[in-house]
C-alpha cells in the first residue's frame, strides 16, 4: 500500500466524471482513502452518496477543511475525475498546487501531463512532494506487439464488456474476481485504465494512452504475465468503452488480443444515449450482444445491470425481463451481489471451477 489517500472531485462525484472517485470510494489496495473533496456534498459519508451505503469515507468541501479535520497529513490527493479527453479542470488546479506546496503527493490519471506543467514542479520542489502521472504510453522499447502467446495462456478468460462507456464494467471485474477467490478458484483481473491501477490491480496496460499499433500487444502481454506469473483459473479482462461508442472505442481490441472463452455484458436500461453525447442514441443491449458474439464468435453468458436512474423494484423487473428474453443470467451486482453471475461461468464453464 502506498499509503493514506484524499480524492479530489469536486463537483462531479455524483456523475459519471466522478468513477475514478467512485472505484476509490468502493475498494483500493493502494491507498487508504481517507476523504473525498467535494463541497456539493460536504459533511456527507461518500459511500451513503454513491451507494446508500455507509463507507466510514468523509467528505469535505476543500482541501484546508480536510487536512484540519484528519489526524495527520494524508500522503497523496488522488484525482478522481475523468473528464473528457483526460483535461485537467482548471477550477482543481489551485487545490493541487497547495497540496504540493503542503507536501502532499499528487497522483493523476489524466491525459493532460502534470509533470510537465512548470508551475506543478515548481511547487512539488517547493514542498518535496511529487507528482505521478499514470496514464502514458510506455517508452517504445518498453511496449509489446502481438505475437499469438495469447494461446499458451491456460486460464479461462472472461471479458467485462459495456454498452457504453461509464456504465461499471471495472466495478464488476473487480467485485467478480474478488468473488472468485473467496471461493478459493485462483482469478486474477487485467486492468485496463486508470482506476483499476489507482485500485492496486497488479497486472495493467492503459488502453486509451498505448500507440495503437501496440494496444493488442500490450492487452496479449498484460494477460500473458499474469499468467506466467500466477497460474490463475480464471482471468478477468476490463472493458473500456464500448463497440459502438463514437468516441471511447476499446471493446474490439479485448476481443481480438484478449481471445475471451465468453463475455459478461454490462448495461444501463435507463440510459437513452451514450455518456456525454446527447445525439447519439445509445446501440443497446441487443445490439451490442449480437456484434459481441459476431466478433469474438463466443458467447455472453451473463448481463451486469447498472442501475442509474432505477428503483429496486425496476432493477428487479429488468432482471427478470432480460432474463427471460436471453435465456441468460442477469444481475445487478451493486445490489444482488455477483453470485448468480458466478454462478452462470460455472455452469458454462465447469473445468475451470472443479
Amino acid at each position: 500500500m502506498d499509503g493514506t489517500a484524499l480524492v479530489i472531485c469536486d463537483g462531479y462525484f455524483d456523475t459519471p466524471v466522478g468513477k475514478t472517485a467512485h472505484g476509490l470510494v468502493r475498494g483500493t489496495d493502494r491507498y487508504r482513502v481517507v476523504g473525498v473533496i467535494d463541497a456539493r456534498h460536504a459533511g456527507r459519508d461518500a459511500g451513503e452518496v454513491l451507494d446508500g451505503t455507509p463507507s466510514g469515507i468523509p467528505i469535505f468541501s476543500r482541501l484546508g477543511e480536510a487536512i484540519a479535520s484528519l489526524p495527520e497529513k494524508p500522503d497523496y490527493l488522488v484525482l478522481g475525475m475523468a473528464t473528457d479527453g483526460g483535461v485537467l479542470p482548471p477550477e482543481v488546479r489551485p487545490a493541487l498546487l497547495e497540496a504540493l506546496r503542503l507536501g502532499i503527493n499528487v497522483d493523476s490519471g489524466l491525459h493532460q501531463p502534470l509533470r510537465e506543467d512548470p508551475e506543478f514542479v515548481a511547487a512539488a520542489e517547493a514542498g518535496g512532494a511529487r507528482v505521478r502521472d499514470i496514464r502514458r504510453c510506455k517508452p517504445i522499447r518498453e511496449l509489446h506487439f502481438f505475437e499469438g502467446k495469447i494461446e499458451e495462456v491456460g486460464a479461462l478468460r472472461i471479458a467485462v464488456l459495456g454498452t457504453d462507456s461509464a456504465v461499471g464494467k471495472r466495478t464488476t471485474a473487480r467485485l467478480l474476481t474478488q468473488s472468485l477467490r473467496e471461493r478459493g478458484i485462483k482469478a486474477e483481473m487485467i486492468g485496463t485504465g486508470q482506476t483499476a491501477w489507482f485500485q492496486g490491480v497488479k497486472y495493467c496496460m492503459f488502453l486509451d494512452a498505448t500507440i495503437n499499433d501496440f494496444v493488442a500487444g500490450e492487452i496479449e502481454h498484460a494477460v500473458h504475465q499474469a499468467w506466467v506469473a500466477e497460474r490463475p483459473r480464471v482471468i478477468l479482462l476490463e472493458g473500456q468503452g464500448c463497440l459502438t461508442n463514437p468516441a471511447f472505442p476499446g471493446g474490439f481490441e479485448l476481443l481480438a488480443a484478449g481471445r475471451p472463452h465468453a463475455t459478461i455484458l454490462q448495461h444501463a436500461p435507463r440510459r437513452r444515449h451514450y455518456d456525454g453525447f446527447p445525439a447519439y442514441p445509445l446501440a443497446g443491449l441487443e445490439r451490442e450482444k449480437a456484434l459481441i458474439e459476431l466478433l469474438s464468435q463466443r458467447p455472453v453468458v451473463a448481463i451486469a445491470i447498472n442501475h442509474e436512474g432505477m428503483t429496486r423494484e425496476e432493477i428487479d423487473a429488468v432482471v427478470a425481463e432480460y432474463e427471460e428474453r436471453y435465456g441468460i443470467a442477469a444481475a445487478d451486482p451493486l445490489v444482488h451481489g455477483v453470485e448468480k453471475l458466478v454462478a452462470a461461468l460455472e455452469s458454462r464453464f465447469p473445468e475451470a471451477f472443479s
